[in-house]
Protein backbone atom coordinates (compact mmCIF):
# COMPACT_ATOMS: atom_id res chain seq x y z
CA UNK A 1 0.00 0.00 0.00
CA UNK A 2 1.33 3.62 -0.83
CA UNK A 3 -0.08 6.23 1.00
CA UNK A 4 0.46 9.64 -0.99
CA UNK A 5 -1.99 11.50 1.51
CA UNK A 6 -0.73 11.73 4.73
CA UNK A 7 -1.99 15.35 5.30
CA UNK A 8 -5.82 13.84 4.95
CA UNK A 9 -5.88 11.13 7.17
CA UNK A 10 -2.66 10.34 9.65
CA UNK A 11 -4.02 6.83 11.17
CA UNK A 12 -3.17 6.28 14.84
CA UNK A 13 -1.49 2.42 15.32
CA UNK A 14 -3.44 1.96 18.30
CA UNK A 15 -5.80 3.84 20.87
CA UNK A 16 -5.26 3.18 24.60
CA UNK A 17 -7.48 4.80 26.47
CA UNK A 18 -7.08 4.04 30.90
CA UNK A 19 -10.20 4.99 32.99
CA UNK A 20 -7.90 7.77 34.59
CA UNK A 21 -8.91 9.76 31.54
CA UNK A 22 -12.11 9.94 33.14
CA UNK A 23 -12.48 13.43 34.61
CA UNK A 24 -14.30 14.35 37.94
CA UNK A 25 -15.00 18.09 39.35
CA UNK A 26 -14.82 16.55 43.11
CA UNK A 27 -11.62 14.22 43.02
CA UNK A 28 -8.13 15.37 41.61
CA UNK A 29 -7.57 14.53 37.99
CA UNK A 30 -3.91 14.24 37.75
CA UNK A 31 -3.38 12.57 34.45
CA UNK A 32 -5.68 15.00 32.54
CA UNK A 33 -3.77 17.77 34.16
CA UNK A 34 -0.49 16.04 33.20
CA UNK A 35 -1.58 15.83 29.67
CA UNK A 36 -2.64 19.98 30.05
CA UNK A 37 0.40 20.74 30.92
CA UNK A 38 2.21 18.70 28.46
CA UNK A 39 0.70 20.77 25.83
CA UNK A 40 1.41 23.98 27.71
CA UNK A 41 5.12 23.00 27.54
CA UNK A 42 4.94 21.96 23.83
CA UNK A 43 3.17 25.20 22.85
CA UNK A 44 3.27 27.53 25.05
CA UNK A 45 -0.04 28.63 25.09
CA UNK A 46 -1.87 29.37 28.78
CA UNK A 47 -5.31 27.67 28.26
CA UNK A 48 -6.73 24.57 26.16
CA UNK A 49 -10.27 23.97 25.22
CA UNK A 50 -12.26 21.01 22.97
CA UNK A 51 -14.78 22.01 20.57
CA UNK A 52 -16.69 20.55 17.99
CA UNK A 53 -14.90 20.75 14.92
CA UNK A 54 -17.69 20.89 12.82
CA UNK A 55 -19.83 24.43 11.40
CA UNK A 56 -21.96 24.36 14.89
CA UNK A 57 -18.38 24.47 16.75
CA UNK A 58 -17.16 26.91 15.05
CA UNK A 59 -20.06 29.35 15.32
CA UNK A 60 -19.63 29.02 19.21
CA UNK A 61 -16.12 29.98 18.88
CA UNK A 62 -17.08 32.88 16.64
CA UNK A 63 -19.84 34.07 19.08
CA UNK A 64 -17.21 34.12 21.97
CA UNK A 65 -15.35 36.82 20.72
CA UNK A 66 -15.77 39.95 21.08
CA UNK A 67 -14.74 42.41 18.07
CA UNK A 68 -14.61 42.77 14.30
CA UNK A 69 -13.72 39.45 12.87
CA UNK A 70 -11.91 38.56 9.58
CA UNK A 71 -11.67 34.74 8.00
CA UNK A 72 -9.45 33.99 5.07
CA UNK A 73 -11.44 31.96 2.32
CA UNK A 74 -8.19 29.42 2.13
CA UNK A 75 -9.33 27.97 6.24
CA UNK A 76 -11.03 25.05 6.57
CA UNK A 77 -14.45 23.94 5.15
CA UNK A 78 -16.25 23.56 8.82
CA UNK A 79 -14.51 27.34 9.34
CA UNK A 80 -16.20 28.40 6.59
CA UNK A 81 -19.39 27.22 6.79
CA UNK A 82 -19.44 28.21 10.85
CA UNK A 83 -18.86 31.47 9.62
CA UNK A 84 -22.08 31.88 7.13
CA UNK A 85 -23.79 30.84 9.82
CA UNK A 86 -22.66 33.58 11.90
CA UNK A 87 -23.20 36.16 9.37
CA UNK A 88 -26.94 34.36 8.96
CA UNK A 89 -27.69 35.78 12.66
CA UNK A 90 -26.87 38.95 11.67
CA UNK A 91 -23.32 39.01 12.52
CA UNK A 92 -20.26 40.65 10.16
CA UNK A 93 -17.83 38.48 8.69
CA UNK A 94 -15.03 40.44 6.97
CA UNK A 95 -13.38 37.97 3.92
CA UNK A 96 -9.88 37.85 3.09
CA UNK A 97 -9.80 36.25 -0.76
CA UNK A 98 -7.56 34.26 -2.76
CA UNK A 99 -5.67 35.17 -5.51
CA UNK A 100 -5.07 33.67 -9.11
CA UNK A 101 -1.71 32.37 -7.92
CA UNK A 102 -2.98 30.35 -4.83
CA UNK A 103 -1.71 33.56 -1.88
CA UNK A 104 -3.97 34.52 0.61
CA UNK A 105 -4.49 38.42 -0.68
CA UNK A 106 -3.71 40.36 2.06
CA UNK A 107 -4.50 43.79 0.33
CA UNK A 108 -6.44 46.35 2.38
CA UNK A 109 -5.95 44.65 5.48
CA UNK A 110 -3.96 47.62 7.51
CA UNK A 111 -6.90 49.88 6.30
CA UNK A 112 -9.86 47.46 8.29
CA UNK A 113 -10.16 47.50 11.85
CA UNK A 114 -10.22 43.49 12.67
CA UNK A 115 -9.64 42.03 16.01
CA UNK A 116 -9.57 38.93 15.31
CA UNK A 117 -7.85 37.17 12.32
CA UNK A 118 -8.72 33.51 11.19
CA UNK A 119 -5.37 32.60 9.16
CA UNK A 120 -3.30 29.58 9.05
CA UNK A 121 0.33 29.17 7.88
CA UNK A 122 -1.19 27.34 4.58
CA UNK A 123 -4.20 27.08 2.25
CA UNK A 124 -6.27 24.25 2.81
CA UNK A 125 -5.94 21.77 -0.34
CA UNK A 126 -3.34 23.42 -2.21
CA UNK A 127 -0.93 24.08 1.23
CA UNK A 128 0.17 26.96 -0.17
CA UNK A 129 2.51 28.32 2.50
CA UNK A 130 1.97 31.59 4.20
CA UNK A 131 3.85 33.65 6.35
CA UNK A 132 2.22 34.77 9.37
CA UNK A 133 5.49 36.82 10.74
CA UNK A 134 4.55 38.82 7.76
CA UNK A 135 0.44 38.98 8.07
CA UNK A 136 1.20 40.15 11.53
CA UNK A 137 3.04 43.62 9.88
CA UNK A 138 -0.68 44.14 8.45
CA UNK A 139 -2.77 43.98 11.04
CA UNK A 140 -2.58 44.05 14.94
CA UNK A 141 -5.41 41.35 14.72
CA UNK A 142 -4.99 38.57 17.11
CA UNK A 143 -4.25 35.51 14.62
CA UNK A 144 -5.92 31.98 15.17
CA UNK A 145 -4.52 29.42 12.76
CA UNK A 146 -5.06 25.62 12.18
CA UNK A 147 -2.66 23.62 13.24
CA UNK A 148 -3.08 20.31 12.08
CA UNK A 149 -0.70 20.34 8.72
CA UNK A 150 1.76 22.96 9.99
CA UNK A 151 2.06 24.45 13.43
CA UNK A 152 3.01 28.04 13.65
CA UNK A 153 3.42 29.44 16.94
CA UNK A 154 3.36 32.76 15.72
CA UNK A 155 -0.12 32.47 16.23
CA UNK A 156 -1.95 33.91 18.90
CA UNK A 157 -3.97 30.60 19.17
CA UNK A 158 -3.72 27.54 17.53
CA UNK A 159 -6.60 24.47 16.54
CA UNK A 160 -6.10 21.29 15.73
CA UNK A 161 -8.75 19.11 13.38
CA UNK A 162 -8.64 15.30 15.35
CA UNK A 163 -10.13 13.41 12.16
CA UNK A 164 -7.20 14.81 10.40
CA UNK A 165 -4.87 14.29 12.40
CA UNK A 166 -5.70 10.44 13.48
CA UNK A 167 -9.24 9.78 11.02
CA UNK A 168 -11.19 9.69 14.42
CA UNK A 169 -13.83 12.25 14.64
CA UNK A 170 -13.42 13.25 17.85
CA UNK A 171 -13.41 16.84 19.41
CA UNK A 172 -11.11 19.05 18.01
CA UNK A 173 -8.48 21.18 20.56
CA UNK A 174 -7.90 24.64 21.07
CA UNK A 175 -4.65 26.69 22.40
CA UNK A 176 -4.90 30.08 23.27
CA UNK A 177 -4.25 32.74 25.59
CA UNK A 178 -6.37 34.90 28.06
CA UNK A 179 -8.65 36.97 26.41
CA UNK A 180 -9.74 34.95 23.71
CA UNK A 181 -12.67 32.11 24.07
CA UNK A 182 -14.33 31.20 27.65
CA UNK A 183 -12.89 28.30 29.71
CA UNK A 184 -15.28 25.41 29.93
CA UNK A 185 -15.60 23.10 33.05
CA UNK A 186 -13.74 19.99 32.87
CA UNK A 187 -16.50 18.10 33.06
CA UNK A 188 -17.08 19.13 29.27
CA UNK A 189 -13.60 18.37 28.62
CA UNK A 190 -13.16 15.76 25.74
CA UNK A 191 -9.88 14.06 27.29
CA UNK A 192 -9.90 11.32 24.86
CA UNK A 193 -9.66 14.07 22.21
CA UNK A 194 -7.13 15.65 24.08
CA UNK A 195 -4.99 12.20 24.12
CA UNK A 196 -5.52 11.24 20.71
CA UNK A 197 -4.63 14.71 19.36
CA UNK A 198 -1.35 14.98 21.22
CA UNK A 199 -0.21 11.73 20.25
CA UNK A 200 -0.68 11.73 16.90
CA UNK A 201 1.19 15.55 16.68
CA UNK A 202 3.95 13.43 18.61
CA UNK A 203 4.34 10.98 16.09
CA UNK A 204 4.04 12.36 13.40
CA UNK A 205 6.37 12.51 10.08
CA UNK A 206 7.06 13.94 7.20
CA UNK A 207 9.16 13.75 4.50
CA UNK A 208 10.81 16.76 2.72
CA UNK A 209 13.15 14.55 0.66
CA UNK A 210 10.76 13.31 -2.20
CA UNK A 211 8.95 16.15 -2.80
CA UNK A 212 11.49 17.16 -5.74
CA UNK A 213 11.78 13.65 -7.32
CA UNK A 214 7.97 13.32 -7.70
CA UNK A 215 7.92 16.12 -9.04
CA UNK A 216 10.77 15.81 -11.68
CA UNK A 217 9.34 12.62 -12.60
CA UNK A 218 5.88 13.75 -12.91
CA UNK A 219 7.11 16.64 -15.06
CA UNK A 220 9.22 13.96 -17.40
CA UNK A 221 6.26 11.31 -17.78
CA UNK A 222 3.46 13.43 -17.77
CA UNK A 223 5.19 16.30 -20.22
CA UNK A 224 2.12 19.03 -21.55
CA UNK A 225 -0.88 16.69 -20.04
CA UNK A 226 0.09 17.56 -16.58
CA UNK A 227 -0.50 21.23 -14.75
CA UNK A 228 0.08 23.36 -11.81
CA UNK A 229 -2.49 25.81 -9.47
CA UNK A 230 0.11 27.01 -7.79
CA UNK A 231 3.74 27.01 -7.92
CA UNK A 232 5.05 23.65 -6.17
CA UNK A 233 8.27 25.34 -4.37
CA UNK A 234 5.17 27.83 -2.83
CA UNK A 235 3.95 24.84 -0.74
CA UNK A 236 4.68 23.03 2.26
CA UNK A 237 7.69 21.15 1.41
CA UNK A 238 5.90 17.28 1.62
CA UNK A 239 3.04 18.15 -0.26
CA UNK A 240 2.26 18.26 -3.93
CA UNK A 241 -0.65 20.23 -5.97
CA UNK A 242 -1.58 19.93 -9.63
CA UNK A 243 -3.74 18.43 -12.21
CA UNK A 244 -3.74 16.09 -15.14
CA UNK A 245 -5.38 17.19 -18.11
CA UNK A 246 -8.84 15.95 -19.87
CA UNK A 247 -9.83 13.78 -16.90
CA UNK A 248 -11.92 14.12 -13.20
CA UNK A 249 -9.83 13.81 -10.23
CA UNK A 250 -12.16 11.50 -8.51
CA UNK A 251 -11.80 9.17 -11.44
CA UNK A 252 -8.29 8.45 -10.89
CA UNK A 253 -8.61 8.32 -7.31
CA UNK A 254 -10.95 5.50 -7.74
CA UNK A 255 -9.15 3.93 -10.54
CA UNK A 256 -5.63 4.17 -8.75
CA UNK A 257 -7.20 2.89 -5.41
CA UNK A 258 -7.04 -0.67 -6.97
CA UNK A 259 -3.40 -0.71 -7.66
CA UNK A 260 -3.25 0.21 -3.73
CA UNK A 261 -1.91 3.60 -4.12
CA UNK A 262 -3.86 6.25 -2.36
CA UNK A 263 -3.98 10.03 -3.68
CA UNK A 264 -6.70 12.81 -2.46
CA UNK A 265 -8.36 15.82 -4.87
CA UNK A 266 -8.67 18.18 -1.36
CA UNK A 267 -9.72 18.53 2.17
CA UNK A 268 -11.66 15.47 3.10
CA UNK A 269 -12.00 14.02 -0.28
CA UNK A 270 -9.62 11.45 0.12
CA UNK A 271 -11.83 8.88 -1.46
CA UNK A 272 -12.51 10.96 -4.59
CA UNK A 273 -15.83 12.86 -3.90
CA UNK A 274 -18.13 14.62 -6.54
CA UNK A 275 -17.74 17.97 -5.41
CA UNK A 276 -14.92 20.01 -6.96
CA UNK A 277 -12.18 21.78 -4.81
CA UNK A 278 -13.62 24.75 -3.25
CA UNK A 279 -10.06 26.38 -2.91
CA UNK A 280 -9.54 26.21 -6.98
CA UNK A 281 -12.55 27.59 -7.36
CA UNK A 282 -11.94 30.41 -5.68
CA UNK A 283 -8.78 31.18 -6.95
CA UNK A 284 -11.03 31.79 -10.21
CA UNK A 285 -10.93 28.72 -12.01
CA UNK A 286 -13.74 27.32 -13.93
CA UNK A 287 -16.20 24.12 -12.02
CA UNK A 288 -14.62 21.78 -15.06
CA UNK A 289 -10.89 22.75 -14.16
CA UNK A 290 -11.53 22.58 -10.28
CA UNK A 291 -13.10 18.86 -10.91
CA UNK A 292 -9.19 17.86 -11.79
CA UNK A 293 -7.23 18.99 -9.34
CA UNK A 294 -5.04 16.34 -6.80
CA UNK A 295 -2.69 16.33 -3.85
CA UNK A 296 0.11 14.27 -2.56
CA UNK A 297 1.63 14.63 0.62
CA UNK A 298 4.55 12.59 1.75
CA UNK A 299 5.33 10.90 5.01
CA UNK A 300 7.54 7.80 4.16
CA UNK A 301 10.63 6.97 2.10
CA UNK A 302 10.26 5.87 -1.34
CA UNK A 303 13.59 5.27 -3.32
CA UNK A 304 13.92 6.49 -6.79
CA UNK A 305 12.65 2.84 -8.42
CA UNK A 306 9.46 3.28 -6.46
CA UNK A 307 9.05 6.81 -7.10
CA UNK A 308 9.41 5.88 -10.80
CA UNK A 309 6.89 2.91 -10.66
CA UNK A 310 4.22 4.87 -8.70
CA UNK A 311 4.59 7.85 -11.47
CA UNK A 312 3.99 5.04 -14.28
CA UNK A 313 1.23 3.06 -12.39
CA UNK A 314 -0.42 6.75 -12.31
CA UNK A 315 0.30 7.46 -16.08
CA UNK A 316 -1.49 4.21 -17.49
CA UNK A 317 -4.03 4.86 -15.52
CA UNK A 318 -4.43 8.20 -16.96
CA UNK A 319 -4.24 7.12 -20.25
CA UNK A 320 -6.63 4.27 -19.97
CA UNK A 321 -9.03 7.17 -18.09
CA UNK A 322 -8.68 9.45 -20.93
CA UNK A 323 -9.47 6.66 -23.97
CA UNK A 324 -12.57 6.06 -22.08
CA UNK A 325 -13.79 9.13 -21.64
Amino acid sequence: MVKLNCLQYVRLNEINVSKDYSVSALSPNDTFDNLCMQYYQEFNYKKIKTFSFSKEGFLGLLLELEGNIAISIGETQALIDGAKLYEKLGFEIHWIPLSRDGTVNLYGLKNENIDFLFISSYVMDTFVKIDLKKVKKNTKAKIISNGTANIDKTSDAVYFDNYKLNGYNVSGVLLFDDGFFNAIPIGQMDTVALKMCYEAISNRKFNHDVKNIFLDELLEVFNEEIYFFVNAQHTLEYSLHFGFKGIKARELIRTIALSKIFITNGEGCSLGLSKPSRIISEMGFDEVTCRTALSLSFNNEFSVDEIKRIVYTLYMKYKQLKILN
